[in-house]
C-alpha cells in the first residue's frame, strides 16, 4: 500500500516502527553531528585566538622597532616564524627583520629573512611585496641572474612597475644594456606621470647611453605591448 493513501494513525505507526528499528543509527548520527559541530566551533575559536596572539606579538615587534631595540625585534621575529608561521604576521615580522639586517649592512641576513618570507607568503599581494624586496637584496648581493630569475616568478599585478624597473637593474648589472634600456622604458610606461621615482628611472635609463640599432625595434615592441 502506498504511503500517501494511509490514514494518519497508520502513518504514525510506520514512523514509530522505523524509529524503533533505526534508533541506534539515529543516535550515532546525531552524536557525530554534535561532535563535528563542537569541533568546528573549537577550531574556529583556536584559529581566531592564534591569529590574535600573532597580532599582539607583531605589535610588540613594531614597538621595539620604534625603540630601535633590534635584539628584541629579532627575538620576536624568531618566535613568530616558529610558532605562528601560518599567519601573515610571521611574514611581516620576517620583512621587518630583513629591514634591520639591511640597516646593519647585513645583506646575507636580509636575504635569509626575505627568502623565508617568500616561502611562507600565501596570497599573491603579500608574495609580490616580499618578492620585490628579495630581488633588491639579491641585486645588493651581486646576484643579478638570480634576481632576474626571481622577477619572472613574481605574481602579476600590484608591483608591475617596480618589477619592471628591477628587471632593468638586473639586466644592466649583467651588462645587457639594450635590454635594460627597454625594461626601463617599459617601467616608465607603467608609472604615473607624477610618480616620485619616475625621474630616477629616467636617470638610470640615460646612464646607459644611446640605444643601439638592434635595440630600437625591441624597445618599440615593448612600448607597444605596454601601451
Amino acid at each position: 500500500m502506498a504511503f500517501d493513501v494511509l490514514d494518519e494513525h497508520e502513518q504514525g505507526e510506520l514512523v514509530r516502527k522505523w524509529v524503533r528499528e533505526n534508533w541506534l543509527s539515529i543516535a550515532i548520527g546525531i552524536g557525530l553531528g554534535l561532535v563535528l559541530l563542537v569541533g568546528w566551533q573549537q577550531w574556529r575559536n583556536h584559529r581566531a585566538n592564534h591569529s590574535m596572539e600573532a597580532a599582539v606579538q607583531y605589535e610588540a615587534l613594531n614597538a621595539d622597532m620604534t625603540k630601535k631595540d633590534y635584539d628584541a625585534v629579532k627575538a620576536i621575529a624568531a618566535k613568530l616564524k616558529s610558532d605562528y608561521a601560518d599567519t601573515p604576521y610571521a611574514v611581516f615580522a620576517a620583512m621587518r627583520e630583513a629591514d634591520v639586517a639591511t640597516q646593519r649592512g647585513d645583506s646575507e641576513g636580509a636575504y635569509a629573512s626575505l627568502d623565508w618570507a617568500w616561502q611562507h607568503a600565501g596570497v599573491d599581494a603579500l608574495k609580490g611585496a616580499v618578492g620585490v624586496n628579495l630581488v633588491r637584496v639579491q641585486l645588493a648581493r651581486g646576484k643579478a641572474q638570480e634576481a632576474l630569475d626571481l622577477i619572472d616568478k613574481l605574481p602579476k599585478g600590484g608591483f608591475d612597475a617596480a618589477a619592471t624597473e628591477l628587471r632593468g637593474d638586473a639586466l644592466a648589472a649583467l651588462g645587457r644594456k639594450d635590454e635594460a634600456r627597454t625594461a626601463y622604458a617599459a617601467a616608465l610606461l607603467k608609472l604615473d606621470p607624477g610618480a616620485q621615482n619616475r625621474s630616477f628611472v629616467e636617470m638610470k635609463m640615460s646612464d646607459l647611453g644611446a640605444a643601439s640599432k638592434a635595440e630600437t625595434p625591441a624597445k618599440a615592441e615593448a612600448e607597444k605591448k605596454n601601451s
